[in-house]
C-alpha cells in the first residue's frame, strides 16, 4: 500500500493512501494514524488535484554514509568496518516538487539519492532477524550534501544540515523488498547515478540493528541508507530526479538562496 500526506484544497495536511486504476491513481483519506489501527476511506480524488507533501514528518533522521564501495572510492575514503552514520536535522526535510535551495555558504551542493527506510515502532538492540518486523515502509530520499564543506569541517552536519537538503517522498511504501532495486538519479534528464540495493555493504537488517544499538528508533524515524557511486553537482535551474525502482521517483527544481 502506498501512504501519502498531501494537501486538499484549504484542507490541513492528511495522510492518505492511494489506488492505482487503469483510469489513473486516486487519493483516499485515513482514519486514525499510519503508525496504528487505521481505516483506509474510498480512493475517489484524482491525484492531480492535491498535492503531495513529505510523506512523514521525521522526529530524527540517520544517514548512512559510504555503504556503497564504489561511493567510497569516488571520494578515496576507506569501506567502514561498521556502519559509519549521522543524523540530518528534520527542519532539512522537503517534499516532491519543492525546490531544494542552495545556500550562499557553499560552492559545491551535489545530490545523493538513496533507499529510506521508515521506522513503524519503537524499538531497540533489534536484531537483525526481527528489525524487519519495526518498519512501516520505504520511500525515496536525497541526501543534498555541500561537498565543499563536508571536506573543509571535517564533519558532516552543517554540510547535511541545511534546509531543504533532505527531499523525501513521493510516498511511503508498505510492501516492498529492498534485497535488490535499481536506484538511479538523473539531473536535467542526464543520468547520473545508477546501482542496486544489493551493492549495499551493509543491508537493511544490519542497519536497523546496529543503529538501534546505539539509539532507541521511534515510529517516523527515518534511515537513509547510503548512496551509490555518480554524486555530482546541483546548479541553479536544475531538476533533479531520484528514483527507487518499486518505489517511485522524487522530483524536485534546484534554486538559489532568495531567488524564490
Amino acid at each position: 500500500m502506498r501512504l501519502i500526506r498531501y494537501l486538499k484544497g484549504d484542507q490541513p495536511p492528511a495522510y492518505g493512501w492511494l489506488l492505482d486504476e487503469p483510469t489513473g491513481s486516486y487519493a483516499g483519506a485515513i482514519e486514525g494514524s499510519p503508525f496504528e489501527g487505521f481505516r483506509r476511506m474510498d480512493a475517489d480524488t484524482p491525484l492531480q488535484s492535491i498535492r503531495l507533501l513529505s510523506p512523514i514528518l521525521p522526529g530524527k533522521i540517520i544517514g548512512i554514509g559510504r555503504n556503497y564501495a564504489a561511493h567510497a572510492h569516488e571520494h578515496g575514503a576507506e569501506i567502514p568496518e561498521i556502519p559509519l552514520f549521522f543524523l540530518k536535522p528534520p527542519s532539512a526535510v522537503i517534499g516532491p516538487d519543492e525546490p531544494i535551495v542552495l545556500p550562499p555558504q557553499s560552492q559545491q551542493v551535489e545530490h545523493e539519492a538513496e533507499l529510506v527506510v521508515v521506522i513503524g515502532k519503537r524499538g531497540r538492540w533489534l536484531s537483525p532477524e526481527e528489525s524487519l518486523d519495526y518498519i512501516l515502509g520505504y520511500t525515496v530520499g536525497n541526501d543534498v550534501t555541500a561537498r565543499d564543506l563536508q571536506r573543509k569541517d571535517e564533519q558532516w552536519t552543517r554540510a547535511k544540515g541545511f534546509d531543504t537538503f533532505c527531499p523525501i517522498g513521493p510516498w511511503i511504501e508498505t510492501d516492498f523488498d529492498p534485497a535488490d532495486s535499481l536506484i538511479t538519479c538523473h539531473v536535467n534528464g542526464e543520468m547520473r547515478q545508477m546501482s542496486s540495493t544489493r551493492d549495499m555493504i551493509f543491508n537493511v537488517r544490519q542497519l536497523i540493528a546496529y543503529v538501534s544499538s546505539v539509539m532507541t528508533l521511534e515510529p517516523g524515524d527515518l534511515i537513509m541508507t547510503g548512496t551509490p557511486a555518480g554524486v555530482g553537482p546541483l546548479l541553479d535551474g536544475d531538476l533533479v530526479e531520484a528514483t527507487v525502482e518499486g518505489l517511485g521517483t522524487l522530483r524536485n527544481p534546484v534554486v538559489k538562496e532568495g531567488s524564490h
